[in-house]
């Protein structure tokens, strides 16, 4: 039985430019969700919908499947619903299973737990529900501004009826009304109805009930109450600091402890960028045009030794100055330049290779070296790397591109065995 959760995340966000790559407790949004969803049964398969390559490479390196998303379901227009019928119909397409069950997980509830995706899934393909979504348990009163009713600080009764007390100041919005209550009956807690607040984070359909009714609710729809302490939805500016300062309390135990640093049993080969990572990122350039670039003489010397330790090696870049096939001449290892897709000359000098790319170690520091990222094992961000690319890494170097990483990186795989000697 195949349950799907789909993770819709387009890249165009425009309340927090670029939030479901943001990091909340040093993991992006979209890994958060990935990872969760993965851990949580029956899920079998985790889909990330997206139109944007950094955030499909972010999705792959946490362990998810992609779809890419055609332009017209990536607009401010766009239903989730019709991501997730894209989604579900093109892994079907693919996969030639049929779906029993697919999941709607928004990765922008960062504190969604794996146990919450489990409940809603299981409402579905164990108890029978049509559809289940997370609720949290609500208490409040709700008011309702009523547009054209007293305004400039007036008290008026608005459509209650009239209460005697009236409904209070509406300070030039409109007349306030009561949504769920009375205003002029109000019950202690414990005598009022027990209502629920949809969550916006998980929810769990019936494939074919969905395919039919195409919307998240119908037929009968089990609610599944989740800790409101833990609801957050992240649409403004505000919403992503107070989830950086809610995640030292609520991320204990809840995702998995970040690997460890690689050693020489993890990886088979190592591929490394050119511009900012074998060096600082800057050029020179003379009066006649031709560039000059600076590299650090300990990176030659862990190129030599990683090479003496059995290691296939690659330069890749996008650059086309033959510099780069300078250094690569002088370390003597072999370089593949002037790339404009960096992830499919990878994936084919693996096969090239027979490398397993999971035993890839790829070392990079711009976005360009995302979509590397989501194939290897091992990405690996130097210190100075952007952001994007810092945030999804499994690992990142202390020392910056240019000043020795590559150094570094050989001290982990090595250890002891990387001795002093002349640079390569």
């Amino acid at each position: 039985m195949t349950v799907l959760a789909v993770i819709p995340a387009r890249g165009g966000s425009k309340g927090v430019p670029g939030k479901n790559l943001a990091p909340v407790g040093g993991v992006p949004l979209v890994a958060r969700a990935v990872r969760e969803a993965l851990a949580a049964r029956p899920v079998t398969d985790v889909v990330v919908s997206t139109d944007d390559p950094a955030i499909a490479a972010a999705a792959r390196a946490a362990g998810a499947l992609t779809v890419s998303r055609p332009a017209t379901l990536a607009d401010d227009t766009a239903t989730s619903e019709a991501a997730v019928l894209h989604a579900l119909d093109a892994f079907e397409a693919e996969h030639g299973r049929p779906v029993r069950a697919v999941l709607l997980v928004q990765c922008t509830s960062p504190f969604l737990t794996r146990d919450e995706i489990a409940a809603v899934a299981a409402a579905v393909v164990e108890d029978g529900a049509d559809s289940a979504v997370t609720v949290a348990p609500f208490h409040g009163f709700v008011w309702r501004a009523e547009a054209g009713g007293p305004a400039g600080g007036e008290s008026g009764t608005g459509d209650t009826g009239g209460t005697g007390g009236g409904t209070g100041s509406t300070g030039g919005t409109g007349c306030g009304t009561g949504v769920n209550h009375d205003p002029g009956h109000r019950p202690r807690r414990q005598d009022r109805p027990r209502d629920f607040l949809e969550t916006g984070a998980a929810y769990a359909m019936d494939a074919v009930g969905f395919r039919t009714a195409r919307h998240r609710f119908f037929g009968r729809t089990a609610l599944v109450p989740t800790d409101p302490a833990r609801v957050l939805e992240v649409d403004e500016p505000h919403d992503l600091d107070r989830a950086h300062a809610l995640a030292p309390l609520l991320d204990t135990g809840d995702l998995p402890a970040p690997s460890g640093l690689p050693t020489r049993a993890d990886i088979d080969a190592v591929v490394l960028d050119f511009d900012g990572t074998q060096t600082d990122d800057r050029v020179w350039i003379d009066a006649e045009g031709r560039e000059t670039v600076a590299v650090h003489r300990g990176d030659g010397l862990a190129v030599a030794r990683l090479r003496e330790a059995g290691l296939d090696l690659l330069i890749l870049s996008t650059e086309r100055n033959p510099v780069v096939a300078a250094r690569g001449l002088k370390l003597r290892i072999p370089v593949l330049q002037g790339v404009d897709r960096k992830d499919l000359a990878l994936k084919r000098w693996c096969d090239e290779h027979g490398i397993d790319p999971q035993r890839v170690l790829y070392a990079g520091n711009d976005v360009n070296d995302l979509p590397c990222f989501g194939i290897v094992g091992w990405p690996v961000a130097v210190a100075d790397a952007h952001g994007p690319l810092r945030a999804v890494a499994r690992a990142v170097t202390a020392t910056p591109g240019g000043r020795g990483a590559v150094r570094e990186i050989a001290g982990w795989l090595l250890g002891p065995s990387l001795t002093t000697g002349d640079d390569a």
